[in-house]
């Protein structure tokens, strides 16, 4: 860790166990956390810089009621030319954080026809169809196995401590399948049938590598995925970035009402 921010950490009067990574534009959340204090991406060495719209590029760390959180607004993505371990920094750093919680969110196209534009799906499963995987290379035995086990990669009992916060809240949270692609450009028709026949309800660009390296430092992972367009082929029309972006605040207040709900609750599993 740089030493700079070592000593800006250990300044703070919040030691994080739960982090949460904010995707294209859901990053208002952000601002519910008290007694926050931002460091921009650019001020953390190494720290890969967020380009994509709709990302703020900043770690903020705060409170939710009690408890004490990080939370990454803006990430980074393969499509960008980053390197794969360069697009997990961010989850790196937290793990040296002490941060052993992890709820991812992202927007995602909608491959299953029962989602609607701005569903929120908690990812049961994931597809990684991004031609690379951030453990490859030599594996540093301090920060986790060699062949780390994914068969539940996405915490079963974080995945029931999710619906149950959704119903006590009447926000209606359904379960899919995500496929990773490396993007830059959206799916074909001819790639989303493809996807719907191998079994994926979501589609998107980011989240899996970060999923990957959190099971493989031993934390446990939830991920929400808010559907903010239909996948090509779908409907009769084209996807544009601006629309995932207009989704993402049509939704950030259930969102919020829905993460403010499930992080204390992930805090006390910890």
């Amino acid at each position: 860790m740089d030493d700079a921010l070592r000593q800006t950490v250990a300044s703070l009067p919040v030691r994080p166990r739960v982090a949460v990574v904010l995707g294209s534009g859901l990053g208002a959340f952000a601002d519910e956390l008290a007694g926050r204090v931002e460091i921009p991406y650019s001020k953390i060495r190494n720290f890969p810089a967020s380009t994509a719209a709709g990302h703020a590029g900043r770690m903020v760390l705060g409170k939710l009621g009690e408890v004490d959180l990080a939370v990454l607004s803006g990430r980074a993505h393969l499509y960008e030319g980053y390197t794969p371990q360069q697009a997990v920094f961010g989850v790196r750093l937290l793990a040296a954080l002490g941060v052993r919680s992890f709820v991812f969110t992202n927007a995602a196209g909608g491959i299953n026809l029962d989602y609607q534009r701005g569903a929120l799906v908690l990812i049961s499963d994931h597809i990684n169809l991004q031609g690379s995987n951030p453990l490859v290379g030599s594996n540093d035995e301090s920060l986790g196995p060699r062949f780390p086990d994914m068969s539940e990669a996405y915490s079963k009992r974080y995945r029931e401590i999710a619906l149950e916060a959704a119903r006590e809240l009447g926000i209606e949270l359904k379960e899919g399948v995500y496929a990773a692609m490396l993007g830059p450009s959206y799916e074909t028709p001819a790639e989303i049938r493809f996807l719907r026949t191998i079994g994926a309800d979501l589609v998107g660009m980011s989240t899996v590598p970060e999923v990957i390296v959190a099971n493989h430092m031993g934390a446990r992972v939830l991920a929400i995925s808010c559907v903010t367009n239909m996948a090509a082929g779908i409907l009769p029309q084209k996807i544009r970035h601006e629309e995932v972006l207009e989704t993402g605040r049509m939704v950030r207040g259930t969102l919020i009402r829905l993460l403010q709900n499930i992080v204390p609750r992930l805090a006390g599993e910890e």
